[in-house]
């Protein structure tokens, strides 16, 4: 059984920083590109940033130079480490693996999400 779970969420200032872990188990966590997703009440979720076998790295225009994902394969888990972070920034943040095959199967496991609340 797949499971996905987040976790570092919590209540941070204005320009302060948090850092997001997700931790995957019952995959084969090295070949899933991981992703972190926000939604913010009202709003459509979205993509924050996600990290492919390799380590390549991609993130939305409003998290680039501020987070930082990365992969640890031997422990099965990603880290968001966030900075300079927004009342914007408040959303329930979500952690998914995603396997999409040769054969065009995909796989897309989500976590239950974390909560990050920026006061200003």
């Amino acid at each position: 059984q797949v499971q996905v779970v987040e976790s570092g969420g919590g209540l941070v200032q204005f320009g302060g920083s948090l850092s997001l872990s997700c931790t995957a188990s019952g995959l084969n966590f090295k070949s899933y590109t991981i992703s972190w997703y926000r939604q913010a009440p009202g709003k459509e979720r979205e993509l924050v940033a996600s990290i492919v076998t390799g380590g390549n790295t991609n993130y939305a225009a409003s998290a680039a130079g501020r987070f930082t994902i990365s992969r640890d394969d031997v422990k099965n888990t990603v880290d968001l480490q966030m900075r300079k972070l927004k009342p914007e920034d408040t959303a329930l943040y979500y952690c998914n693996a995603r396997l999409v095959t040769g054969w065009g199967q995909t796989w897309d496991y989500w976590g239950q999400g974390t909560q990050v609340t920026v006061s200003s």
